[in-house]
């Protein structure tokens, strides 16, 4: 995408890596919208101009979407509107959220391990480093969802993306929305560390049915600790 005439590359790549620094450790509001425009702005120190090309960038890398009339929002765009994964939203629960993630996600590391290219390994790479750096439960779990879906995009099939942003989407609210308020980053030990990297190296050895066990791996893990912090009431 090319840079507005009055938006120069170096300060618009500038405004787009204080956004992304900004999405990884920002408060967001519990709906995921983030401040107006011109609060954002001058919270960055960047131009109005140049946030909206970081927003622009951001947005057709699906870390956000946007509404108009209604703001701009973190996660992807849910595949109808967000009054669809409401809905959604009020009809499942934690233990059918992992239950999807197991049907769909190990397939989707299956197909990366066949199509990720240099591009997509480093992405996630960088990914795994970002989470490892998290000060709060909020950044760590910020790079965790870009983890899973720069899995995805690894496929190269659009549709399946479109399937696991929906599903992002409901996870957000279902699971981290009701469970999640912990402002303690994550232990160095935490099981997702180790679960990522074993994910990415069969994916990077090309190794199809060792990502798609690995993934599924990595899903079990976290619906035991989910189902376990329900059982303890953790909030």
């Amino acid at each position: 995408m090319v840079s507005p005439p009055d938006v120069d590359a170096a300060d618009a790549a500038t405004a787009s890596a204080r956004l992304r620094d900004f999405l990884a450790g920002a408060a967001i509001s519990a709906d995921g919208r983030l401040p107006p425009e011109r609060d954002l702005a001058g919270r960055l120190g960047v131009s109005r101009a140049e946030l909206r090309k970081a927003l622009a960038d951001l947005e057709a890398e699906g870390i956000i979407w946007r509404h108009v009339g209604k703001g701009t929002f973190v996660g992807a765009r849910p595949v109808d509107t967000v009054a669809d994964v409401a809905a959604l939203t009020r009809r499942t629960n934690p233990s059918e959220v992992m239950q999807a993630r197991l049907s769909i996600e190990p397939e989707m590391a299956r197909l990366a391990a066949l199509h990720a290219t240099s591009a997509d390994l480093a992405e996630l790479r960088s990914c795994i480093a970002r989470s490892r750096q998290a000060e709060t439960w909020r950044q760590y779990e910020a790079w965790d969802n870009r983890f899973h879906r720069a899995v995805g995009e690894a496929t190269g099939n659009a549709l399946l993306l479109g399937l696991l942003d929906t599903l992002t989407a409901v996870r957000r609210a279902v699971t981290w929305g009701r469970l999640r308020y912990n402002p303690v980053k994550p232990d160095p030990a935490h099981h997702s560390f180790e679960e990522h990297e074993a994910i990415v190296a069969a994916i990077a050895d090309r190794d199809a049915t060792a990502a798609a066990t690995a993934m599924r791996t990595h899903i079990r893990s976290v619906e035991r600790n989910l189902l376990a912090r329900m059982a303890r009431g953790d909030d």
